[in-house]
């Protein structure tokens, strides 16, 4: 561990101690040298072989497994909690303690699209077409979102996370996650931006809502030519006309809106708590930038401490960086893999940051906060605002 965020500078050791093909234990076993990640004095590091390497280790170990029994238990317990929800929520009647199912629904709903988005990477089953109409089941039916909508989008992401121009999860429409979309940010855009790290987690709370709306949006829209598209419209559609026609016909009127209310918001507070960790505050790749894959997997995601705990809680997304650079890798594999991947890079000089839960929103808060200041503000005369300006 480098420091608190266990970080290395990129091209040298913290502490400038180096390692020569170091043994990397796994539980009580060891798994033997990773070759060919120290190189010889005065060659040069082939980023593409350093990863090979690494990778050829990770699946000699076994690591890159299914986990079918882990997924069974997840979805049982998932599905029993649930059950018991709707249970409670006909029992309870006309009443306020009706909100508690709703958050609990609203977390329910998060756990499930955890378990979407792992079979969206082919890490549930072996088939891919099984993985998809499963991922498609859970991810409409159960969460509320358009999986086509969200593979488009996703893959995107990990192809190119943090690259201007590439990545459609740095070019959002209300948050300004470069200095560039807050410099050109105007009226109320421009009010928003320049207090986004203050107003993050209330904004977070609508994340839901903007989740449902992009849903339908994707699938309506004529230029949408994905597989699946009316089945998904379909299914969302029974969806919410279950989930809204059940609650508006227990419930009295205020106390059904109250409860859509909390749902909605606990959901997107959730989802994008779970998500913003990840890749917030890490280094923006340029436009037309070129990396090679494991260094820009690497820089550009972030680890949280926390071991079960925190996958538990993250599904398994607080192991960020082994994600990105092992998508289809089950869950219950992944603490395992930080352990190697993390040693790797410490051989290669390559930054790896982990950081505590407090930690990591503090940086997500303070990374909005410096960029947001970049954003003009629209009540000031501009000759004074070349003044003001930081």
């Amino acid at each position: 561990m480098h420091g608190p965020e266990s970080r290395t500078p990129l091209g040298r050791r913290s502490d400038g101690f180096e390692i020569s093909n170091p043994v990397v234990p796994v539980g009580d076993a060891y798994l033997g040298r990773i070759r060919a990640t120290t190189p010889r004095v005065g060659e040069k590091i082939d980023p593409t072989k350093q990863f090979t390497a690494v990778a050829q280790v990770i699946r000699e170990s076994g690591l890159l497994r299914r986990a079918p029994w882990f997924y069974v238990l997840l979805m049982s317990g998932l599905g029993l909690a649930l059950v018991g929800s709707g249970v409670a929520f006909v029992m309870l009647g006309d009443s306020w303690l009706q909100l508690l199912i709703a958050a609990g629904l609203g977390i329910l709903f998060t756990q499930f699209a955890f378990f979407s988005h792992e079979a969206a990477h082919r890490q549930v089953l072996a088939s891919g077409p099984a993985n998809d109409r499963v991922g498609r089941l859970v991810g409409t039916v159960l969460v509320g979102m358009s999986y086509s909508w969200w593979m488009n989008k996703h893959t995107r992401h990990h192809a190119n996370p943090n690259q201007v121009g590439k990545d459609p999860d740095i070019a959002g429409d209300i948050i300004a996650f470069t200095d560039e979309k807050a410099v050109d940010a105007r009226g109320l855009m421009a009010v928003i931006n320049k207090r986004q790290g203050w107003l993050f987690v209330p904004l977070l709370t609508l994340e839901g809502l903007n989740l449902y709306v992009q849903s339908y949006a994707w699938l309506i829209s004529p230029r949408t030519k994905a597989k699946g598209r009316f089945l998904e419209l379909g299914l969302l559609t029974l969806r919410f006309t279950l989930l809204f026609g059940a609650v508006f016909s227990l419930l009295p009127l205020g106390m059904a809106f109250a409860f859509l209310g909390v749902q909605i918001a606990v959901f997107g507070l959730y989802m994008g708590g779970a998500f913003a960790p990840n890749h917030i505050g890490m280094p923006i790749i340029p436009e037309g930038s070129k990396l090679d894959f494991f260094t820009k997997q690497v820089l550009t995601s972030r680890n949280i401490r926390g071991g079960f705990f925190a996958s538990a809680i993250y599904g398994g997304l607080n192991y960020q960086v082994e994600h990105h650079l092992f998508p289809n890798m089950a869950r219950v594999h992944l603490a395992k893999t930080r352990r190697i991947v993390r040693e790797h890079c410490r051989t290669l000089g390559v930054a790896y940051t982990e950081t505590s839960i407090p930690r990591a929103y503090a940086d997500v808060i303070s990374y909005l906060n410096r960029v947001g200041r970049l954003a003009r503000d629209p009540f000031t005369c501009p000759v004074v605002g070349l003044y003001r300006r930081t």
